[in-house]
């Protein structure tokens, strides 16, 4: 039997904290590199650089990316397959479409994997909907996330939660229409998907109350993906996903 990848997390924030019992709870070793900073004095090209060496010297084959969006992300991923890691990022994903392709192409050269962390996209309900309704032309899709807590992340709800909903709508159904999508913290929680067609609601799914281990499930798909299995959730999927919610924002609510 193949020897458990090694991970290493980079981040020092709560998303961080949270995944390093998630992934050494799975058996597997995990390290942490909290300090993922570019020097004020630093090129890019240094800090890749740096970054990359520091990646190869910690034995992953993994780097879980558990940072805050920006410019900063593109960087780090270059680093991970430059010190030939594959890569799971977190969402929500705000590289261009330049970006999004220049990181695919290099990591389709060196034969890595990069991943970005739509975990609720492993639940079983999600995978069926996809198997009963994909594409979903002429069905509408809906959906609400709120968080009973602060937001800690800076990130729009719309973007930081809209995107788990958008992410779920290209997968299973990406010809469908939206006819809602709200999002917001400091509401009670509630994280609800449905599909309706006609006069009729078709499937809904409880995002809250589910209660199976996504987190752990996603890991293994990406896993899986090492030995060459198929992995859809790469960055074109989720610059696919930005670019329909961007959308969506322009549009406003129906």
């Amino acid at each position: 039997m193949p020897e458990a990848p090694a991970y290493v997390i980079l981040g020092r924030g709560r998303w961080a904290q949270k995944m390093r019992p998630i992934i050494s709870g799975e058996g597997k070793s995990v390290r942490s590199l909290d300090e993922t900073r570019q020097l004020p004095a630093e090129s890019e090209s240094e800090y890749v650089e740096r970054l990359a060496k520091t990646l190869k010297a910690s034995g992953a084959q993994i780097a879980w990316l558990s940072v805050a969006p920006g410019h900063h992300v593109s960087l780090l991923i270059r680093a991970a397959i430059e010190a030939h890691l594959h890569v799971v990022v977190e969402k929500p994903w705000y590289g261009s479409s330049e970006e999004t392709e220049k990181l695919q192409s290099l990591a389709h050269e060196r034969g890595r994997v990069i991943a970005i962390h739509f975990e609720y996209l492993v639940l079983k309900e999600v995978e069926k909907w996809r198997a009963d309704f994909h594409p979903g032309s002429g069905c509408r899709f809906g959906g609400r996330f709120f968080l009973s807590r602060s937001d800690y992340s800076g990130i729009p709800a719309t973007d930081n939660l809209g995107c788990h909903l958008f992410a779920i709508r290209e997968f299973a159904v990406p010809s469908s229409e939206v006819s809602e999508l709200r999002c917001g913290y400091e509401l009670p929680d509630e994280r609800l998907v449905w599909i309706d067609k006609g006069n009729q609601r078709i499937g809904s799914i409880d995002l809250f109350t589910h209660g199976q281990p996504i987190i752990q499930r996603f890991m293994q798909k990406v896993e899986a993906a090492l030995d060459s299995a198929a992995f859809p959730f790469d960055l074109q999927f989720a610059r696919r996903v930005a670019v329909e919610l961007e959308a969506y924002k322009r549009r406003g609510p129906a």
